[in-house]
């Protein structure tokens, strides 16, 4: 069995034809950082072959994960991980820490922001949270998307 972390749970021997695409990549915890992270999933999602629509809304998730870690998490860095296996396209961002009742959607709001767990829930099949438990402080948000398995690397 191969290892895992806490974005990921330990991965299963694969068989043969059972593709699983890993990516992983650390940012600082500043604001330039999500053009970045974005950047980095275009090149990734390109390279895997993913359909545009699919890519689009995968910038779109990654941008409001990384965002609400650099936002509302204290720490000075963030990790972010894509990851394809069985049709689907998992996105998940780890912070280094989290305020008592952890990311949560926000229907109304006055002002620009609050609204990106929103667009998340909207665009994505699914999403969640866990604890980065086992070594300190932090959680990890995810999302995944259908997606069709491109031409492997």
């Amino acid at each position: 069995m191969a290892p895992g972390n806490a974005l990921t749970p330990p991965l299963m021997t694969v068989c043969p034809g059972n593709v699983v695409r890993r990516y992983g990549f650390a940012l600082p915890a500043h604001a330039e950082s999500v053009c970045r992270a974005r950047q980095l999933t275009r090149t990734r999602l390109d390279r895997w072959g993913t359909r545009d629509e699919t890519l689009e809304t995968a910038i779109l998730i990654i941008s409001e994960l990384v965002t609400n870690a650099v936002v509302h998490a204290p720490g000075n860095h963030v990790i972010c991980e894509l990851r394809e296996e069985n049709g689907r396209l998992r996105i998940a961002v780890e912070d280094q820490g989290f305020g008592p009742t952890g990311p949560q959607l926000h229907r109304v709001s006055d002002d620009e922001g609050g609204r990106g767990l929103l667009l998340v829930d909207a665009m994505s099949s699914c999403w969640g949270t866990h604890d980065t438990s086992g070594y300190g402080a932090g959680r990890v948000v995810w999302a995944e998307l259908p997606h069709e398995v491109g031409q492997p690397c």
